[in-house]
């Protein structure tokens, strides 16, 4: 089993919408081998934000909440995406990949701003979600 975590600052945005959008992703296509989670450098507890609720709801997927959770260590046996190249570079692992990577550029945080701005952030990640699926 292939165990990928999105990794970003809070995890109340950008990384637990693409644990989510790549879920329904992977159901959608029916591929089962690939468990997906997220966490964030600074995760508190927070819940998921409001718009990022909203923007899951938008592109089908489970927006309940959930509280934001820390990544304490890295594994070996799990690949990890971050949103930034400076989360990447604070992670200092062999098995890290960072968004701009993937598909040339930062996922910047949408934290703070309109549903556009998540709604753009969703379709960003989406399109490392399928440069992932490729690669796998």
């Amino acid at each position: 089993m292939t165990k990928i975590c999105f990794v970003c600052t809070g995890n109340t945005c950008r990384s637990i919408m693409a644990e989510r959008l790549m879920k329904k992703i992977l159901k959608d296509r029916k591929l089962d081998n690939i468990k997906v989670f997220s966490r964030g450098l600074n995760a508190n507890g927070e819940n998921i934000t409001f718009n990022a609720k909203q923007t899951l709801k938008i592109f089908g997927c489970i927006a309940s909440n959930r509280k934001s959770v820390k990544l304490k260590k890295v594994d070996n046996n799990t690949f990890y995406i971050t949103m930034t190249q400076v989360q990447k570079d604070c992670l200092k692992a062999k098995n890290v990949i960072s968004y701009k990577q993937l598909i040339g550029h930062d996922i910047a945080d949408p934290y703070g701003q309109n549903l556009e701005v998540y709604k753009q952030c969703a379709k960003d990640i989406i399109l490392g979600i399928n440069k992932i699926i490729e690669i796998l």
